[in-house]
C-alpha cells in the first residue's frame, strides 16, 4: 500500500494508464474533436455525433475517437485532429458532418489524407515525410553558427528535399541544451546541435533511419511534449505552452487522463517532500508575476498570506474575465480545468488555507460545468477534502457564480461579490493578504498563475526562471483578435515580440492590408502604432511603450480601424462598467465619453484634445481602483500616435479611416455609373437621383450615410471618403 502522497498519485496514474490503455494509448490512429464552447458554437456537437454514428457503421480496429478541449484555431472550428503512429498529426478545420462523411471513407478507412479540408501548413509540409524544427529562440539564436544551414545543405546534399522540410520553431524551453533541433514525427530531441551534428543527423537518422542516440534529449517537461500533437504549423510552432498545455490534448472531463498526464504529481510532491515555506521559496525563485494584469510576484504574495497568523485563511482563483475579446481563462478551464485544481491547491497548502473559491462569471457555462465535474471527480478520488491522499493537509473548493460585473475581476470588488455585497472596491490597505474574505487572510491569484504552478513545481523554479526575460519569467496567454489572419488562443515567451505575435503567429494582416496599431491589455490596455512592433511582449517593456500587458487581450487593427473611434469603444465600456462608486472615475469616464462621441460626430471643437489629456490624468490619477485608474489609456496611446486622427476630425470633419458614419460621404463616380438604377432603388431615403442608362447623383443634404448604395454597386462607382 503506497505509504505517502507522491506514490498514492503515482499509484493512480498507473491505474489510470490502464483503465485507459485499450481505449486511447493501443490505437494506431486516434481522432480528437475539438470540444469547448467556441467549438461547440462552430458546430462540434454535430461532427462528433457523425463520427460516433459512422464508427457504429463501420468497425474499423486500432482506431479511437474522444474529445479535446480548444487547441486555439477560433477562426477554423470545429478542428479534428487525426494522430496515426509515426506520421505527422492532421488537423482538419471547419468540420461538418458532410466532410467527416469524407474524412472518414479516404482517410480512416482509406489511409488517404483529405487535403482540401487541412489546416494550411507552413510551405506545404504535408508532402514532406519528416520535418526538422530548428529552435529559433534567443538563446539558441545566439548559438546557432549555420545549424539551421548545415541541416538544408545536407538534406539537399542526400537527394531528400523532396521528403525532409526543415522549420524554425520558437523557444521549446531547452536554452541550456541549444542549440536544439526537433524531428517530427518521430518526436526526437537533438541537444547542443553544432554544423557537424546536424549533418550527421541526416545522414544517420534522416537518411539512415537510426536516430543518434549520443546527440538526443531525453529528459521529460511537462512543457513541450505535446508539440507534435499540435502539428509543425506556423501558428502551433511559433508557441510554447505551459498554461496551455493540456489544451486540445485531453479530454478534459477524464480525470484518468489528466493523471496520465503528470496530473496531479506536483501536488503529491508538495504534501511528500516540501514545506510550507520551500513551495513558496519555489514560487519566489521561479519569478512567476501574476498573470491577472498588475504582474505582481506570485512568491511574494504567498508569502505576506504565509506570515499572517489566523485561525482561518482563504485562496481565490479569480476566473472572472470581462475584457472584450479575451477569453484566455474560458479556454484554459474548459480544456484543462484540473491544472487550475491543482494549482490553488498548492497555493493552499503554502499559506496555510483549509477553503479555496473559483470565482467566474455565470456566462461561462461550459466552464462552469466542466469545474463542477473535476472538483467532483477529485473529491472523490481523495484528491479533494479532509486528509488529501493521506496526508493532513485539508483543502476544499467551491464555486461562487458572478453576474458578469467588469469591475469584480478588482481583488476587492471580488471579495464583496463573494460575501453577498454589491461587488465595489475599498481602499488598500489593508490589502486582502492581510485581511481579505470575512477579514481573513487571502490570497488571489487568476487562472492563468495559478496553472503554471504545477510547471514550477515539476519542471522546477530554475528551469521556469531561464523562460522569458529577466524581469518576466515563463510565457503570457494572449487571445490574439482582430485584422490577423490566424486569430485564436496562442502562448509565447516572454521577450517575444508584437511583430513575431502579429506576423509569425498571427500570419500577418487580413487581405494582405497595412497594420495600423495592436491594442494590449485590453480596455485599460494602450494602442501602439507600428513603430512599436519590436517591443518584447513583458511587463516592463509593455509599459515603456504606453501599454500594459493585462491579463492578455491582443486585438490588431489595419489601415481600416479609426482609433479616435477605438478610443471611444473601450472608454464606452469602462465607462459602462464603472461601478460608481468613486466621483473621478464615474464622471470623469462618462465626460471624456462624451467628448469623444462629440468628436467621432463631427461637432469636435479646437482644445478638445487637450482637456481630454487634463481630465484622463486626473481620472487616472485619483479613481479609486484599476479599472479607473487604467480606464484613460486608450485614449492617451491613441492621442499620442496618432494625432493627425483627431486633429482630422475636429479640423477638417474628416475620418481618415471612413469609419465615422456622421463624417463619411458617399459620391457617385460619373465615369464608372452605368444607371443602372441598383443603389437608387436601395437607397431608404430616395436621395439618389438619375434616369436609366444615365449618371445617377447623390444628394448629400439628404443622405443618411447608410452605405446601401455601396453595398448595391456592383460597378465600383460608389465612392466612400
Amino acid at each position: 500500500m503506497p505509504t505517502t502522497p507522491l506514490a498514492q498519485v503515482l499509484k493512480m496514474r498507473h491505474e489510470a494508464i490502464s483503465r485507459l490503455f485499450d481505449a486511447k494509448f493501443k490505437a494506431i490512429t486516434r481522432i480528437t474533436v475539438g470540444s469547448a464552447t467556441c467549438e461547440n458554437a462552430a458546430g462540434a456537437n454535430p461532427v462528433y455525433d457523425r463520427f460516433v454514428h459512422l464508427f457504429g457503421q463501420n468497425k474499423k480496429p486500432g482506431v479511437a475517437l474522444g474529445r479535446v478541449g480548444c487547441a486555439g484555431r477560433c477562426d477554423l472550428e470545429p478542428v479534428v485532429t487525426v494522430i496515426s503512429k509515426g506520421k505527422i498529426p492532421v488537423k482538419y478545420v471547419k468540420m461538418t458532418p458532410a466532410k467527416v462523411d469524407k474524412v472518414f471513407e479516404s482517410h480512416v478507412l482509406g489511409g488517404k489524407v483529405v487535403e482540401e479540408y487541412t489546416m494550411e501548413h507552413v510551405a506545404g509540409l504535408r508532402q514532406f515525410k519528416k520535418i526538422v524544427s530548428v529552435c529559433h529562440g534567443a538563446g539558441c539564436i545566439k548559438k546557432n553558427l549555420g545549424v539551421e544551414k548545415a541541416f538544408q545543405d545536407a538534406i539537399t546534399e542526400l537527394g531528400l528535399g523532396d521528403s525532409v522540410a526543415v522549420t524554425r520553431s520558437a523557444c521549446q524551453g531547452l536554452c541550456e541544451r541549444g542549440p536544439v533541433a526537433f524531428v517530427y514525427p518521430d518526436s526526437t530531441v537533438y541537444q547542443k546541435v553544432t554544423p557537424e551534428i546536424a549533418k550527421k543527423i541526416v545522414e544517420k537518422h534522416l537518411h539512415g533511419g537510426k536516430p543518434i542516440a549520443e546527440h538526443t534529449w531525453s529528459g521529460k517537461r511537462l512543457a513541450n511534449r505535446f508539440l507534435p500533437i499540435y502539428g509543425n504549423v506556423q501558428f502551433f510552432g511559433k508557441q510554447l505552452r505551459l498554461t496551455l498545455r493540456n489544451c486540445g490534448v485531453i479530454d478534459p472531463e477524464n480525470l484518468d487522463e489528466y493523471l496520465a498526464v503528470q496530473g496531479y504529481e506536483a501536488l503529491g510532491h508538495v504534501l511528500t517532500n516540501m514545506s510550507q515555506k520551500e513551495v513558496i521559496d519555489a514560487v519566489t525563485k521561479s519569478g512567476l508575476r501574476g498573470r491577472g494584469g498588475g504582474g505582481y510576484p506570485a512568491g511574494r504574495k504567498w508569502q505576506i498570506a504565509y506570515d499572517q497568523k489566523s485561525d482561518q485563511k482563504y485562496f481565490i482563483c479569480n476566473a472572472d474575465e470581462g475584457d472584450p475579446g479575451a477569453f484566455m481563462d474560458r479556454s484554459t478551464i474548459e480544456g484543462d480545468p484540473h491544472t487550475i485544481l491543482e494549482g490553488l491547491m498548492i497555493g493552499g497548502y503554502a499559506i496555510g488555507a483549509d477553503k479555496g473559491f473559483v470565482y467566474i462569471r455565470a456566462e461561462y457555462p461550459m466552464a462552469i460545468q466542466r469545474l463542477e465535474k473535476a472538483i467532483a471527480d477529485a473529491r472523490a478520488a481523495g484528491l479533494l477534502g479532509k486528509n488529501i491522499l493521506g496526508s493532513k493537509f485539508n483543502f476544499d473548493i467551491e464555486l461562487r457564480l458572478g453576474a458578469g460585473a467588469f469591475v469584480c475581476g478588482e481583488e476587492t470588488a471580488l471579495l464583496a461579490s463573494i460575501e453577498g455585497s454589491r461587488g465595489m472596491p475599498h481602499p488598500r490597505p489593508p490589502y486582502p493578504t492581510v485581511s481579505g474574505l470575512w477579514g481573513k487572510p487571502t490570497c488571489i491569484n487568476n487562472v492563468e498563475t495559478l496553472a503554471n504552478v504545477p510547471v514550477v513545481i515539476i519542471d522546477g523554479p530554475a528551469w521556469f526562471s531561464s523562460i522569458g526575460t529577466p524581469k518576466s519569467k515563463g510565457t503570457k496567454v494572449f487571445s490574439l483578435a482582430g485584422k490577423v489572419n490566424n486569430t485564436g488562443l496562442i502562448e509565447v515567451p516572454m521577450g517575444t515580440t508584437l511583430r513575431e505575435v502579429v506576423y509569425d503567429v498571427g500570419g500577418g494582416i487580413k487581405g494582405g492590408k497595412n497594420f495600423k496599431a495592436v491594442q494590449t491589455g485590453g480596455p485599460a490596455g494602450g494602442c501602439l502604432p507600428e513603430s512599436t512592433l519590436d517591443t518584447p511582449v513583458d511587463y516592463d517593456s509593455l509599459a515603456a511603450a504606453g501599454s500594459i500587458m493585462g491579463s492578455g487581450g491582443m486585438i490588431v487593427m489595419d489601415e481600416d480601424s479609426c482609433m479616435v473611434d477605438v478610443a471611444r469603444f473601450f472608454l464606452e465600456f469602462t465607462q459602462d462598467e464603472s461601478c460608481g462608486k468613486c466621483t473621478p472615475c464615474r464622471e470623469g469616464t462618462k465626460r471624456m465619453l462624451e467628448m469623444l462621441e462629440r468628436i467621432t460626430a463631427g461637432k469636435g471643437k479646437e482644445g478638445d484634445v487637450e482637456k481630454l489629456l487634463r481630465l484622463a490624468d486626473t481620472v487616472r490619477k485619483a479613481s479609486l481602483c484599476g479599472l479607473g485608474q487604467a480606464a484613460p489609456n486608450p485614449v492617451i496611446s491613441t492621442i499620442t500616435h496618432f494625432r493627425d486622427e483627431y486633429d482630422a476630425h475636429i479640423r477638417e470633419k474628416k475620418c481618415p479611416a471612413g469609419v465615422c458614419a456622421a463624417l463619411v460621404t458617399y459620391t457617385i463616380i460619373a465615369d464608372k455609373c452605368v444607371g443602372c438604377t441598383a443603389c437608387a432603388r436601395k437607397c431608404p431615403v430616395q436621395c439618389i437621383s438619375g434616369a436609366p442608362k444615365k449618371v445617377h447623383v447623390i444628394n448629400q443634404d439628404a443622405c443618411i450615410k447608410c452605405g446601401q448604395c455601396l453595398l448595391a454597386c456592383k460597378f465600383d462607382a460608389v465612392l466612400r471618403k
